[in-house]
């Protein structure tokens, strides 16, 4: 594993240093999956994710999904993820100095349904997952915000309305069955959308399988951010990902 890590972030230093203006954060994760029959599976997520250079934890999330095989190539699942998440809210001034700004933690309920098909082509298996999504964010009033102006906090309370989002993401990936190996090589690109292209997700990782019930996987992934008012997402992203998965 730590081999693993270090030619990761190794290839990954190029990159990182080209584009240093971006924010760069890790995503960790524990999945645990349990195989009810041949076609119906059912799992529990947890993950943390970082920002601001590592600095900032963004986010705690736990999710519960099913599976269910409808063809040997078509797969379904749904599923649900309550999302804890360090916001940051900014205002303006009309020429374009930030006048107030807040941080608080505020939760979010999110709904999923996907739909993947697989294609095996020799050694490589090509996916396309199309999921919808729909996230809701609670009505949240918080004691104060601080005033730029004043160069103090307001003391006066804001209310930041609750509002829901309908997201269609659009997943291809591209994965290299290694022959006599554990490891499993991928790379993959995400499109959001909201009636417009929102955001985009280039990744490039491996899974490691240590036996029948357990794996890590580690990726990169660079993300691109046109328009996401839903998330903490404000520009452009490096991140490391590293993640536990048992099945039983």
């Amino acid at each position: 594993m730590k081999k693993i890590f270090v030619a990761t972030m190794l290839l990954l230093l190029p990159t990182m240093l080209l584009a240093q203006s971006d924010d760069f954060g890790i995503w960790t994760s524990v999945d645990v999956t349990k195989k009810v029959n041949n076609k119906l599976s059912v799992g529990l997520e947890g993950e943390m994710r970082t920002r601001d250079n590592v600095s900032t934890t963004s986010r705690w999330s736990v999710g519960v999904d099913a599976n269910y095989k409808l063809l040997p190539w078509l797969k379904a699942s749904a599923g649900y993820t309550f999302l804890y998440d360090n916001n940051e809210k900014l205002t303006y001034h009309t020429d374009g100095t930030i006048n107030k700004e807040a941080h608080f933690w505020a939760p979010r309920h999110r709904f999923q349904v996907s739909l993947t098909a697989d294609y095996d082509i020799g050694n490589f298996n090509l996916s396309l997952r199309e999921r919808w999504q729909y996230t809701y964010r609670p009505e949240k009033t918080i004691s104060e915000r601080y005033d730029y102006d004043q160069e103090d906090y307001d003391g006066e309370q804001k209310t930041y309305s609750g509002k829901g989002k309908n997201v269609l993401r659009s997943r291809v990936q591209l994965e290299y069955k290694i022959p006599n190996c554990s490891l499993r090589p991928y790379i993959s690109a995400e499109a959001y959308n909201a009636w417009s292209l929102q955001k985009m997700r280039y990744t490039i990782g491996t899974d490691w399988k240590i036996n029948k019930q357990h794996s890590i996987g580690v990726f990169y992934r660079y993300q691109t951010v046109n328009k996401d008012d839903d998330d903490y997402d404000t520009g452009n992203m490096h991140i490391l990902g590293i993640g536990y998965k048992l099945k039983f």
